[in-house]
């Protein structure tokens, strides 16, 4: 899996790069990033890459011409994604759809953006929540985690990427660990009993329970098994 990360502010992405599990799949060459400074293709003495919008208005725009030549000089790609937060929800379907590609180019903009006349030159425009950042450097480096975890070898355990929260439409079960109490808090005694299938369904219940609460909207469209309709029915006859 290759990536091309285009920005003006490269600094912000290679230390990302330097450590936890991004830096051992680059040293095994799992995934390769290339990090491309888009103030190398600024026109004139001064590398210009942006300008007043017309029409007038606060800000500056990233010039078009500026921004296609970085991009160019990264093609072939599988996928050109922009990120702007006036694009579509970037979701853990489309992570898996992306980690599936040979190339990915993410296109980070910063001011006011990139010119409109760059979506032209997108194959995707992608935003990771409804707010705005000062650039869009957190939200490539969001693009890239989720996509390159789900490369092969990149994790540890491919297990834990089919009981990702999402990945099933409902949010992750939730997890405990050592010590089995603390101030108070115990750690629910099924996890200790060693049943597994009792384990199994109270992580299918926990999970129901964990996204009705947090995020209902997840499971009227979520594909519930049979048994998690039969938790779900259980969990409103006790309501």
């Amino acid at each position: 899996m290759r990536y091309t990360v285009i920005t003006l502010f490269p600094n912000l992405i290679r230390p990302w790069l330097e450590e936890s599990l991004l830096k051992k799949a680059l040293e095994r060459g799992l995934i390769q990033v290339e990090v491309v400074d888009l103030r190398a293709f600024g026109l004139g003495r001064h590398r210009t890459v942006d300008d007043t919008p017309y029409g007038g208005g606060a800000g500056m725009v990233i010039r078009p011409d500026v921004a296609v030549a970085a991009l160019e000089r990264a093609l072939p790609a599988d996928e050109v994604v922009l990120l702007s937060p006036a694009g579509r929800p970037f979701t853990q379907k489309v992570a898996e759809e992306l980690a599936g590609k040979e190339h990915l180019v993410l296109l980070a903009g910063r001011y006011e953006g990139f010119d409109a006349r760059v979506e032209a030159f997108a194959t995707r425009i992608l935003s990771i929540g409804d707010y705005v950042l000062m650039g869009g450097e957190v939200a490539a480096l969001a693009v890239l985690e989720a996509t390159a975890r789900l490369v092969p070898g990149v994790i540890g355990d491919p297990q834990s990427h089919r009981e990702d929260s999402f990945v099933r439409g409902l949010l992750d079960y939730p997890q405990y660990t050592r010590p089995p109490e603390f101030r108070g808090l115990r750690v629910p005694e099924v996890l200790l009993s060693g049943h597994h299938q009792e384990v199994e369904r109270w992580r299918r219940q926990e999970a129901l329970r964990r996204t009705l609460a947090l995020r209902p909207e997840l499971v009227a469209r979520a594909p519930l098994s049979l048994l998690e309709a039969r938790l779900l029915a259980e969990m409103d006859r006790e309501e």
